[in-house]
């Protein structure tokens, strides 16, 4: 299993960015798949999470209404689109999967808001 983000920056408050995460290794259509963020100094945090079939999405409250996660079968990807971006978001995210009672966790990738 492999899981890899990208699409992280800098990015001044009120703007966006789109995160992916390219999996490998599994059959991706068949899981339930989440993002998550640890902010300096801080326990990392469920964003948001999207099962198999697209359908039960859930986000933390913090992010509700600005991010919005989906998912492309045929390229075995994820992604988290993030807008209004607020100096709080600043943090690593990661990409998750949990498969068979093992969870797998992506490298992380860094995003900074600030002006």
């Amino acid at each position: 299993v492999q899981l890899v983000e990208s699409g992280g920056g800098l990015v001044q408050p009120g703007g966006s960015l789109r995160l992916s995460c390219a999996a490998s290794g599994f059959t991706f259509s068949r899981y339930g798949m989440s993002w998550y963020r640890r902010a300096p100094g801080k326990e990392r945090e469920l964003v948001a999470l999207q099962p198999s079939g697209g359908a039960g999405t859930n986000y933390a409250e913090s992010v509700k209404g600005r991010f919005t996660i989906s998912r492309d079968n045929t390229k075995s990807t994820m992604y988290l689109q993030m807008n209004d971006l607020k100096r709080e978001d600043t943090a690593v995210y990661y990409c998750n999967v949990r498969i068979w009672g093992a969870v797998h966790w992506g490298q992380g990738t860094q995003v900074t808001v600030s002006s």
